[in-house]
C-alpha cells in the first residue's frame, strides 16, 4: 500500500499578486497556457466551500480598512492555504467523498483563523489532483495585519502541519503526516505501518502452519502452497525492511536492551515528564516492530531448501524437466 499524505501549504501575497491569484482560483481566464494541467472541460465540477463576496482586492481593502490596522506598502495582504492529499488518496472516491474531505479540512482552518477573514475557498477538480485554495486576509484576533504572526516561522509551520494531521487522521486514519515528519524527525510511526506489519505477521503464521509437519509424503503439495504464498510474502518482507529504515526504527537493540525497555515501561512513574515518556514508548514501538519483522525473516530462513528450489523453478522461465 503506497503512503497517503494529507497536505497543507501556505503562500503569502502582497498587493500586486492578489488579482492574478483571483483569476487562477476563480477560473476567470479564458486560457491557461501557463498551466497545461488545467482541463477546462472539467472546470464545471469545481466547487466553492466559501463563496467570494466581491473581488479579492476590494474585499481585502475593505477588511483592512474596517480593522483600522496599520499597513505598509510591502505588507502581506492575502495568505493562501493549499489543501490536498496524495493522488492515491483520491483514487476511487466520488465527488461527494472528495468534497467531504475538503469540508473537514476547512473545519480545521476555521478553528485557526476567523472565517470572517476568508475571501474564498474553492476546490479545483479540473487538475490532476483535487485541491482546495483558501484565501484569507491575515488579520489577527486583535485587528492587526500580520501574516508572520499567523503563519509564523519554520517551527510554527511544523506545528501547523502536525495539528492539521492530528485533525485529519481522526476521520481519515490512513493519512500520514506530510512534510513535518521530515522536519521534526520520526515522532510517530504511521498507523499504516502497524497495519502492514499485522498483515505480514498473519502471512507468517500461514507460512509457519504450512511448514509445520512437512514431510516427503506431503512435500509436493505443501511446496506448491508455500510457493504461492511466497509470491506476496517475500516482497512484503522486503518492503517492510525499507519502511522500517525510512521511519528510523532501530535494528541495533540487543535482547537485554529490549527486556530493560519493557521493564522500564512497567515502572514509569508519574515524575517522568511527557518527553521522556514519549521517548521510551517510541522505543518500545520500535522494539515491537523490529521483533515482528525479525520473526518474519526467521520464518523465511526456516523454509526447507527443496521448497525454495520449487519456488525458484516456478517463478523462473519454464524449462524442460526429464524423469530419471
Amino acid at each position: 500500500m503506497k503512503a497517503q499524505y494529507g497536505i497543507l501549504r501556505f503562500k503569502k501575497y502582497k498587493g500586486p499578486a492578489i488579482s492574478p491569484i483571483e483569476a487562477h482560483n476563480e477560473r476567470t481566464k479564458e486560457q491557461y497556457a501557463s498551466n497545461p494541467d488545467i482541463d477546462t472541460s472539467r472546470s464545471r465540477y469545481n466547487l466553492h466551500l466559501v463563496q467570494p463576496q466581491g473581488r479579492y482586492r476590494a474585499e481585502t481593502d475593505r477588511m483592512i480598512t474596517a480593522a483600522h490596522c496599520r499597513v505598509r506598502k510591502d505588507s502581506v495582504r492575502v495568505v493562501e492555504a493549499l489543501v490536498t492529499a496524495s493522488p492515491e488518496f483520491f483514487k476511487g472516491k466520488s465527488r461527494s467523498e472528495v468534497k467531504a474531505y475538503f469540508e473537514y479540512a476547512l473545519k480545521f482552518l476555521e478553528s485557526k483563523q476567523s472565517p470572517d477573514t476568508f475571501l474564498s475557498a474553492v476546490v479545483h477538480m479540473d487538475e490532476k489532483t483535487p485541491h482546495l485554495h483558501l484565501c484569507f486576509v491575515p488579520l489577527t484576533s486583535d485587528g492587526r495585519l500580520s501574516a508572520k504572526e499567523i503563519i509564523g516561522n519554520k517551527k510554527k509551520l511544523v506545528k501547523w502541519q502536525d495539528e492539521f494531521w492530528e485533525h485529519m487522521v481522526k476521520r481519515y486514519p490512513d493519512l500520514e503526516r506530510g512534510e513535518s515528519a521530515s522536519q521534526t524527525g520520526r515522532e510517530h510511526i504511521p498507523p499504516r505501518l502497524f497495519k502492514e506489519m499485522t498483515q505480514l505477521t498473519q502471512q507468517k503464521e500461514q507460512l509457519d502452519a504450512l511448514l509445520t509437519g512437512i514431510n516427503p509424503f506431503n512435500g509436493k503439495s505443501r511446496a506448491a502452497e508455500i510457493s504461492k504464498l511466497l509470491d506476496s510474502y517475500i516482497p512484503n518482507v522486503s518492503r517492510m525492511k525499507d519502511q522500517l529504515k525510512k521511519y528510523n526504527v532501530a535494528f541495533t537493540q540487543t535482547m537485554t536492551e529490549n527486556k530493560k525497555l519493557r521493564q522500564t515501561n512497567k515502572t514509569l512513574s508519574a515524575s517522568l515528564d511527557k518527553a521522556k515518556e514519549g521517548s521510551v514508548l517510541k522505543r518500545l514501538e520500535d522494539a515491537k516492530l523490529r521483533k515482528d519483522y525479525e520473526a518474519a525473516v526467521k520464518t523465511l530462513e526456516s523454509i526447507p531448501p527443496e521448497v525454495i528450489r520449487f519456488y525458484e523453478d516456478r517463478t523462473q522461465e519454464p524449462v524442460m524437466h526429464h524423469e530419471v
